[in-house]
């Protein structure tokens, strides 16, 4: 229930009767500025504060007076809870402005306390680094090869392949980088179109720009969340040269219907998959269909590297051009010699020191994921407010991070719950922002963009780490429908 820190329970317990000097010296050692005033069997009998401590000096008490069981100097009710409560009720106690609750026995014995930064915070993504993680990359310092060579790289970018089932990966040091590469290799840049989902992170439109190419946003479908197929259709002109569907919070767009419209109008598809490593798509890889994909091992994707990407070509040709423009354009014959002026988008090998040790306990880290995401659909399906993420029968999702949206509330419901979650230690999330209501892609916006705007206000991404466990998934849940459950659907569409 509660985290550890370097405070023990001991350190706050003082037996009775004692003095405010001992105290003071208590309050002076320890931070938290309360102690548990105990008879000799350790059973509570109230509390001190530093405040009160002070206050009666201030009044004219003195160092040396001693505090008994029947002075006044102490609150003698204090708010305290059994060992063994939910920590629901811990963070009702502690929303009150509460430094410290004594957690007690059957016996009214103080065995534990608990404060804001001892109780469990559930965060929404946390990476799972194991041992031979650590080994790769003691592996990497130890021998020297630190940067950008090293024998992990070929490692990580085999393995990948492996994975995927086809063709020709190239690590990069992040995933956005991964798609700027992708698209100079294809040579999109100035007086060029790309089209672009509206609802997706900030990356998939900023390696455009960056490419020196013009995004155009499309709406959404709101059956897949993912690229709407009519939307692409009105979007293309003659100077659009490619199109990136977003495989967005690891569900699948429909990669063969934007394929066969792509072919039809002789244009790129780059696949963002910063989200869908170990997506399937009709029982095959999500990567493989487009001319190229790029992937994201940020500390929140799938499999990490702490940063780091993977941009994957079908043309081999394409993928050694990409191996050229990412160290910085060298020839591959002549040390030294540029012949093009390219980047540095390499990844270093102690970050793929990390991947390729990812890539072996991969099935593993996703079947924890599965787990995780089925134990929440069990426990919030019946839930009538709530429309869970797509499901469908051509497709299976990656369990990145599960994202729920909110029926018949408004955003505003939705950021106060978000704020009340918070507070009793769940990290949840909003879903992304429409592209076309940012600052800095307004020009790029055509219209009006409703799927994309729905999803976004009514969004919410639950806790989805690794280490979640069997029985924290519940306790989540049960938080998050009891916040829930505060606001009526029907007020909120008054």
């Amino acid at each position: 229930m509660t985290v550890k820190n370097n405070i023990s329970r001991e350190s706050l317990l003082v037996m009775l009767p004692t003095s405010f000097h001992v105290d003071l010296e208590f309050f002076n050692a320890y931070t938290l500025g309360i102690v548990f005033m105990v008879d000799d069997d350790r059973k509570l009998i109230g509390v001190l504060t530093d405040g009160d401590a002070r206050r009666d000096l201030l009044a004219g008490a003195a160092l040396e007076d001693l505090i008994t069981c029947d002075s006044n100097h102490f609150n003698k009710s204090p708010h305290y809870l059994p060992i063994d409560c939910e920590i629901s009720e811990i963070w009702n106690l502690l929303n009150k402005d509460l430094r410290c609750i004594p957690l007690l026995d059957s016996s009214h014995r103080v065995v534990d306390y608990s404060t804001r930064s001892r109780l469990r915070q559930f965060m929404v993504l946390q990476p799972d680094i194991g041992e031979q993680e650590i080994c790769n990359v003691l592996e990497c310092i130890t021998s020297g090869w630190i940067s950008s060579q090293g024998r992990f790289i070929g490692v990580f970018e085999t393995a990948f392949t492996d994975y995927l089932g086809g063709g020709n990966a190239l690590a990069v040091s992040n995933g956005t980088v991964a798609l700027q590469l992708a698209l100079t290799t294809l040579g999109i840049g100035r007086g060029d179109e790309v089209i672009v989902p509206n609802f997706t992170f900030g990356a998939s439109i900023n390696a455009i720009v960056h490419s020196g190419a013009t995004p155009v946003l499309a709406d959404v479908d709101p059956d897949t969340w993912t690229i709407d197929l009519d939307e692409l259709c009105k979007m293309i002109t003659p100077r659009t040269k490619a199109v990136m569907p977003v495989h967005i919070y690891g569900q699948p767009a429909r990669i063969d219907e934007v394929m066969e419209i792509a072919a039809e109008k002789g244009i790129f598809v780059v696949e963002d998959c910063a989200e869908a490593l170990g997506a399937t798509y009709k029982n095959r890889r999500v990567g493989l269909d487009g001319d190229c994909a790029c992937f994201s091992f940020f500390a929140n994707k799938s499999i990490t590297t702490g940063e780091g990407g993977m941009v994957v070509f079908k043309n081999a040709e394409m993928a050694q051009r990409a191996r050229v423009l990412r160290d910085h354009g060298m020839s591959r014959q002549k040390r030294y010699w540029h012949d093009h002026a390219g980047f540095n988008f390499r990844m270093t090998n102690m970050q793929a020191a990390v991947g390729a040790a990812q890539m072996n306990r991969i099935e593993e880290l996703i079947g924890r994921k599965k787990t995780i995401f089925q134990a929440y659909d069990r426990l919030l399906s019946l839930q009538q407010a709530l429309s869970l993420l797509p499901n469908n029968t051509w497709s299976e999702n990656s369990y990145w991070l599960y994202t729920i949206i909110l029926s018949g509330y408004d955003e505003n419901v939705r950021d106060q719950l978000l704020k009340n979650l918070s507070c009793r230690g769940i990290d949840a999330r909003p879903g992304f922002y429409p592209l076309h209501e940012m600052e800095p892609y307004r020009m790029f916006g055509h219209g009006t963009y409703p799927v994309s705007s729905y999803l976004s206000a009514n969004s919410v991404c639950l806790p989805s780490s690794y280490g979640l466990s069997d029985e924290e998934i519940p306790h989540i849940a049960k938080i998050f429908i009891d916040e829930l459950s505060k606001y009526s659907r029907e007020k909120t569409n008054e």
